[in-house]
């Protein structure tokens, strides 16, 4: 099929949009509005036909779909159009489809949803396709699709713009429908089981069950300040104590944080309660459930994420917590006793930590600046510290650590379960220690719920409980390395030249090529100039260089650290940490040409080497910092020195 071609520039774009303007105007004139059509019945999908084209070929179908390219030859023209199922090839001859009908095919746009009646047969060349007998426009498209819509400069569009990728990416559609599989196979799962799916409440009063800031809304009917969920665990248990022995929901929980490769401020979390049991029939059933679904949806239960092979056939490992520290940074924190003992070898190992924190939380910290990175085979993390599980069963046998367990595949964690806390006075006194922590400033801290105590009070079975992130688990099963590549329409920051009601851009052209910003200096306060100098061999020596960002995520447990992977014309990624998350979101950082200075030495942040430093401007307005990245023309080419 011949190559369509796209507009190269606004001037030839914009005369395109008004050509096929006045095309949909000439159709409604004629009488041939294709807006006025209601339906269509279609008989087949593209795969279908090449499946079983021995069996259809010479017989009649029906075929709808997205013209996505387009060959006239005269008195016969190719065309392919595109369905859910992939495309095929359509033959629309003049004398099968009538002289009218061809004339008006001919007119037809790239991109434009057409509806074929026709036979089935094969082409010399042996590709499946269907000699039309009568091509309907069922739509008009008056946009342009884009020509590539793959790479880093369009990322941003793709994720905005879901509805193109879609068109345009076959890849993408694959990745979402895998992702109504994973779902729908989860369900068959746990069906199987005997749970039952169930609803809870998104605006509570009370946002329980994790640590994470919770977004904050209003009710008007009743005039109260309510929050959206950040977990589901709280309302599932009071469910457990009315009798309901096996009980998940599937659904959207909203997290007031940032943005990066693997956190969307909403994203859905399943969870599921189970009565009479433990965190390790969490376990059983978790990696039953993992090995069920990377057959069904991947065909194995061996599968490749990144290049690197992930076995799910085998049993999963099981580690403490203060054994896997033990392993990896050969610390024994079963040797430790008190919080100042933890905090001493915190500071020791360059681990930062707030003055609140006790032994449970440095033993956290140790954990994934050690622990997580080394964990790519499946690998249950048991028996965590008590500080940081506020609602799970303290194990017996060491009163210091609860029943829990998280489950780590590819660095990342895809699971964590407890043995439930069914004590209320215990839990009663683990609210309040919460309580406290959040008065001495942990923002993502529970608060006590004094309805889930009374449910408490009239007696819950003992419980093992899990919650699971969807979207990291799609991301597994389908080889993505974003979760904006498994959300359909993932949170993005509104564009500058966009209405922030919708994110479409709105103006013409000529519109947004008007008088350049006229900005108000008078109130900004700038930095006097240095009074010292530095000689000219010494100033040479700093090496400042273009990069482009490749990708930009927030550091964890940091609330001002950026991590940027950096393109710096050497062929080798070079990472670089700043401070300035306070000002920028990681996603609109993806793509720009910054300037660093990359021969500093490497400095440790967080744990994490930076090699070099982002330059930025800053200035002081009305007694508040403001800071700006010095971002250059995208045409500068990584690597470029500046002199």
């Amino acid at each position: 099929m011949a190559e369509k071609k796209t507009p190269e520039t606004e001037a030839e774009l914009t005369e395109v949009l008004r050509v096929r303007r006045e095309k949909l105007a000439q159709l409604v004139e004629d009488g041939k509005d294709p807006f006025q059509i209601t339906k269509f019945d279609v008989t087949h999908h593209s795969a279908e036909i090449k499946d079983d084209f021995d069996a259809l070929e010479g017989k009649e179908v029906v075929v709808a779909g997205r013209m996505m390219s387009k060959r006239v030859m005269g008195k016969a023209s190719f065309c392919n159009v595109q369905d859910l199922k992939g495309g095929i090839q359509c033959y629309v001859a003049r004398d099968a489809v009538g002289e009218d009908s061809y004339k008006d095919f001919k007119k037809f746009d790239i991109g434009d949803i057409i509806g074929v009646r026709g036979e089935v047969f094969k082409t010399k060349t042996g590709e499946i396709s269907i000699h039309a007998s009568a091509v309907t426009l069922l739509s008009k498209s008056l946009q342009v699709l884009p020509e590539k819509f793959h790479g880093l400069t369009n990322t941003d569009m793709r994720y905005r713009q879901r509805y193109v990728d879609l068109i345009v990416n076959p890849e993408v559609k694959d990745t979402f429908v895998k992702r109504s599989k994973i779902i729908k196979e989860i369900r068959n799962f746990l069906d199987g089981r005997g749970f039952m799916e169930v609803e809870t409440p998104m605006l509570v009063s009370n946002a329980g069950g994790a640590a994470a800031r919770p977004f904050e809304t209003h009710y008007n009917a009743l005039n109260e300040d309510v929050k959206l969920r950040i977990s589901l665990e709280l309302y599932l248990k009071r469910l457990i104590v009315g009798g309901l022995e096996k009980v998940y929901e599937i659904g959207r929980v909203f997290r007031n944080e940032g943005v990066d490769t693997r956190h969307n401020p909403e994203f859905t979390l399943m969870e599921l309660y189970q009565a009479y049991t433990d965190y390790y029939g969490m376990m059983e059933l978790t990696e039953s459930l993992f090995r069920y679904l990377a057959e069904k949806v991947c065909g194995s239960a061996v599968i490749t994420y990144n290049g690197v092979k992930i076995d799910l056939s085998k049993p999963f490992a099981r580690l403490t917590m203060n054994d896997a520290i033990k392993k990896y940074a050969g610390i024994d924190f079963d040797e430790v006793k008190t919080d100042e003992e933890a905090k001493a070898l915190a500071k020791e190992h360059h681990i930062e930590y707030e003055e609140r924190h006790t032994k449970g939380d440095i033993i956290n910290l140790f954990f994934e600046e050690y622990c997580e990175k080394e964990l790519i085979q499946p690998t249950f993390i048991m028996d965590h510290p008590l500080a940081i599980s506020p609602l799970t069963k303290k194990k017996p046998s060491d009163p210091t650590k609860v029943e829990r367990f998280e489950l780590f595949i590819n660095t990342w964690e895809m699971c964590n379960a407890y043995s439930e806390l069914n004590d209320p006075i215990d839990q009663r006194e683990r609210f309040a220690a919460q309580d406290a922590a959040f008065a001495a400033g942990d923002e993502e801290a529970n608060h006590t719920d004094e309805d889930f105590l009374n449910a408490l009070e009239y007696g819950m079975p003992p419980t093992g409980g899990i919650g699971y992130g969807i979207d990291r688990l799609v991301m597994l099963l389908t080889d993505s390395p974003a979760i904006r590549d498994v959300l359909l329409f993932p949170t993005m920051k509104p564009l500058n030249d966009v209405n922030k009601v919708n994110d479409v851009k709105n103006q013409p052209v000529e519109e947004m090529k008007a008088e350049p910003e006229k900005i108000d200096f008078s109130k900004v306060k700038i930095e006097p100039l240095f009074e010292e100098q530095v000689d000219f061999d010494t100033f040479s020596k700093s090496d400042f260089r273009a990069v482009k960002v490749k990708e930009c995520v927030a550091v964890p447990k940091s609330k001002k650290l950026l991590q940027f992977t950096l393109d710096d014309g050497t062929g080798t990624d070079r990472t670089i940490l700043s401070g300035i998350h306070a000002y920028y979101e990681p996603e609109e950082l993806v793509g720009k040409t910054l300037i660093a200075i990359t021969n500093l030495p490497p400095r440790a942040m967080m744990g994490i080497d930076s090699c070099g430093m982002l330059l930025s401007a800053i200035h002081e307005e009305e007694g508040e910092e403001k800071l700006h990245l010095l971002m250059v023309d995208d045409h500068i080419p990584a690597g470029a020195k500046l002199y």
